[in-house]
């Protein structure tokens, strides 16, 4: 047994642990939990825990359905919100076939395979994103969300429920090791931003999907519900992701190149060129459901256009200024992904598709100074701004014949989410919506 095994087994016993909640996610990122007994913990760490795979979406087929989940003792936390009666505990696991091998459809191992391909080129990916959600009034199922608050950007509410909501639940992510940069109110009404500070890139998916589950507890805790949709409210800002990335080599940030306009090294060029040139086969999986074309095509600073830009904002991958000659800070931020995202299989396909561009040093195009957005269609052709897929099955088509998404994902993976995505848009299209009925009805 190793040594954070061993704190593990200690810390459950020092502490009184009741329970320990095993977690991981389908290959959609919902996440999936059973709490076993502590006395179950040290047979969890030496053989697994047993499950039936083919129960869970897309993990495996119903002939090879027994998979093993292996929890993984670094990410050992007791749970915040369970209290001091019955102290509950958590661990990310990862999921094996009965003869050790690792699970091809484990979302966690897509993006530790992918890291381990960076590593093995040299490089650390490290990542930080911006976490965005809405807050409504509790309500019934199907009815229009009410916000809890009509605040805007950056709007301070002493005494607010956003403002509460952000306190506890920074207070509680501090708890569970998770360090927070910012917190504020965003654009829409009951709209909050949440940063989390930067970790490689499968400590941080394991705290993003930490992160939502503290969000929904609070929300409880509070009488408000949360949620990461997209695009839940017409006419208001959706929610996003935005994700700023970095690859390290060693203690250097291979970004950072003094000398170079913005300071960006060949290798940050060659992986902004490797982000452009794969966004649109990568869409499906960064923006995944029906809802996720509305916040692309909604407007309110969502991009809809292929390009980069030194601080603009209205291009998919900006370069942030950072304070001069500060290497470790360098970075880019992708802004096309949406807060619904598995963040296991986004990370993977963001670092492939940057890792392809170094590989084969793709050329970065000009960067674009001006607003997109205020682009006439005519003028955004003539300056090679390539639209992103304007809805769920244009993201289908370009990711069917995606060989960089088939190779990171994995066979299995690829086809369950094609299979999944075909089905939610078959189910999307076959709906008679109320504004047919209101613009049709009557007149026909």
């Amino acid at each position: 047994m190793d040594k954070q095994q061993d704190f593990v087994l200690r810390t459950i016993e020092e502490r009184g642990v009741k329970f320990v909640r095993l977690w991981f996610t389908d290959v959609i990122g919902t996440l999936k939990s059973v709490a076993i007994a502590p006395a179950e913990v040290e047979g969890a760490f030496s053989e697994g825990i047993g499950f039936d795979g083919s129960a869970i979406e897309g993990l495996t087929r119903i002939h090879e359905s027994d998979l093993l989940a292996h929890p993984d003792p670094t990410t050992f936390q007791l749970l915040p919100w369970r209290g001091d009666v019955d102290p509950t505990a958590r661990m990310f696991c990862d999921l094996t076939t009965p003869d050790g091998q690792p699970g091809v459809s484990d979302p966690r191992y897509v993006l530790k395979r992918a890291m381990s391909k960076a590593a093995d080129a040299g490089f650390t990916f490290y990542t930080h994103p911006e976490m965005e959600f809405y807050l409504f009034q509790p309500g019934r199922r199907g009815e229009t969300p009410v916000p809890v608050d009509s605040a805007g950007y950056f709007d301070n509410v002493p005494g607010g429920t956003a403002h509460d909501f952000r306190r506890r639940a920074v207070r509680m992510l501090e708890d569970l090791g998770i360090s927070v940069e910012f917190s504020h109110h965003e654009g829409g009404p009951g709209q909050n931003e949440i940063d989390l500070r930067y970790a490689d890139g499968l400590t941080m998916a394991d705290n993003i999907m930490t992160f939502r589950t503290v969000i929904k507890e609070v929300a409880i805790e509070q009488g408000v519900h949360a949620s990461f949709m997209p695009k839940p409210l017409a006419g208001q800002p959706g929610s996003g992701m935005h994700t700023h990335m970095s690859l390290f080599e060693g203690d250097r940030n291979a970004f950072y190149e003094e000398s170079n306009p913005h300071q960006l090294s060949a290798v940050g060029r060659h992986f902004i060129a490797g982000l452009l040139r794969h966004s649109e086969e990568m869409s499906l999986v960064l923006n995944q459901f029906v809802n996720s074309y509305k916040r692309v095509w909604g407007g309110d600073e969502a991009p809809s256009y292929i390009a980069w830009g030194h601080n603009n904002r209205s291009a998919l991958i900006r370069v942030p200024m950072y304070k001069p000659g500060k290497s470790q800070s360098a970075r880019i931020e992708h802004r096309g992904i949406d807060s619904a995202a598995n963040p296991y299989l986004a990370y993977a396909l963001l670092l492939a598709a940057g890792l392809k561009g170094i590989e084969n040093e793709y050329e970065l195009p000009a960067e674009a100074e001006e607003n997109i957005w205020a682009l006439s269609e005519a003028e955004r052709r003539a300056l090679g701004y390539r639209p992103l897929p304007s809805s769920l099955d244009h993201a289908i088509a370009r990711m069917e014949d995606s060989e960089l998404v088939a190779e990171t994902l994995g066979e299995q993976v690829f086809r369950y989410v094609l299979d999944n995505k075909r089905r939610e848009f078959e189910q999307y299209r076959a709906q008679v919506t109320s504004l047919e009925l209101a613009n049709t009805l009557d007149i026909i």
